[in-house]
This record gives C-alpha cells, structure tokens and sequence, in this order.
C-alpha cells in the first residue's frame, strides 16, 4: 500500500513495523544520501542526523531511509530486540503515519571488519529538488533491503530453502529477493531503469546462472550500474541474500567528529 507521508514530502510503500518497504520523493523533491565517513553508533547516529538536516534547513520529517551495519547477523529473537529500541527511537521523534513505520532501511553484517556495535553507515531525506533536468526529472526512491522470506515475515519457516547454502539453492534464493526488489519498484511506480544503483549482499559467491538471467530483467541498468556485491551478511541468521536498490542522484560523504 503506497501512503503519503503528511509534512516529510515523500511517498512510502507500507512494510513490517521495523521499516517501510520503500520510499519515493513527492513531485518537485528529490531525495539525498548522506554516507558516514566514519561510521557511528546507531543511537548517537540520530543525533548526527538531526544537525545535517538542521544545517540544510530541514527538520526530522525529512528522513526517510538509512543503512545500518552490525557485527554479526542477530538471532530472530535479537533482531526483534534491536528492532523495538529502532522504533522507539522513530516515534520519539514522531516519524510514524498513524501506525505506519515510513523510514526504508537496509541492515546487514559485513564480513571483513564488521563493528562492534549497530553502527549507521547511511542515511536519505527529501529535500526540494535542486537540479533542472529539463523535461520531466527522473523518479527519487529508495527501496529497503529484502532478503529471502516468504512475505518479509520474520520467522525461521518462511526462508526460502532454509539451510541450503549450494549454488543452486543461493541462485534460488537470489531469484526470489529479485521479485520482491521487483515487486517494491512497481510499487512505488518505477522501474530497474530508474535506478541509480543495485545492491547484493551476500557471504557467498554469485552463481555464474545469475548474471545472463538478472542482466536480462535489468535491461539497461546492468550496462549502465551493473549490480554492486556488498561482501555482507543479511540481519538475521539462516538468511543468505539480501538485496536493496535506489535512484539518488545527490550523494555527499560526511566527516563524523
């Protein structure tokens, strides 16, 4: 379900409680990453967030996604934990849409020098758009992380092909994330051409099967982005592949003091 966030200018797919499925920047808006230099604690993380946005001229209500990496993949008990502390942190600051989570996340644990702690690594808002494109301006979106669940449900029963880990299992799981990321762009009304980058995360090598038969279904975009591996895990053990995807066209890096 596409809903509109009242004063944050943006559009957002409803997800699960701890995160929106994906968001797109209202008509003459567009929405810019910010990547942490260094990244920071997830809870001292809004602190740097809200003095960005603040230096940019725009309150809390602009944030619409973040990125978040984590030392290791958490049980489906501690994702829940960690995801309670998430959305306290959100309605505290009085981001929800009624019952609704608007913000888009991707989580996952990286492989080589993971961190400590929850550390946040990226985040977006909406701002008004600063570039004429002449003619219409591309869509502005961002799609949250999808790994292999049966319908986002959090649950051990729901991974497809749960504790296979072969090529072909992987190539399966893989084929899976790809209709949901799939599914979230028609959602958001735009597709693969639309994008400006394509993100797996996995621990495990690509099958060769994968690049004839998902180049073939992103068109344009392989030739143009490609597809970025991001040598991560997903969140939560027993997952293998996750999977985002975004149109930004504004991108800065900040110094993290």
């Amino acid at each position: 379900m596409l809903l509109s966030h009242p004063s944050g200018q943006y559009q957002f797919l409803r997800g699960i409680e701890p995160y929106s499925c994906g968001v797109r920047a209202a008509t003459g808006f567009e929405i810019a990453r910010a990547i942490l230099r260094s990244a920071v604690p997830w809870s001292s993380g809004f602190e740097l967030i809200e003095a960005h946005l603040a230096a940019v001229g725009l309150g809390r209500e602009a944030l619409c996604a973040a990125e978040l990496r984590c030392p290791a993949p958490f049980t489906f008990a501690g994702f829940a934990a960690f995801n309670r502390q998430w959305c306290a942190r959100l309605r505290a600051w009085g981001l929800y849409v009624g019952d609704a989570n608007p913000i888009a996340r991707t989580q996952v644990a990286p492989v080589v020098a993971p961190p400590r702690e929850v550390h946040l690594h990226a985040f977006a808002y909406v701002r008004p758009a600063r570039r004429a494109w002449g003619g219409s301006p591309p869509p502005s979106f961002v799609i949250a992380g999808a790994g292999e669940l049966r319908d986002g449900i959090l649950a051990e029963d729901q991974i497809i092909r749960r504790g296979e880990t072969s090529p072909e299992a992987i190539a399966a799981k893989a084929e899976y994330v790809l209709d949901v990321i799939e599914e979230r762009l028609r959602g958001l009304g735009v597709a693969w051409q639309d994008a400006s980058s394509v993100c797996a995360y996995t621990a495990h090598p690509l099958p060769a099967v994968i690049a004839p038969r998902w180049f073939g279904r992103l068109g344009a975009l392989a030739g143009r982005h490609g597809l970025r591996w991001v040598y991560s895990r997903p969140p939560v053990q027993q997952l293998e592949f996750e999977m985002d995807a975004r149109g930004v066209w504004a991108e800065t890096w900040l110094e993290c003091d």
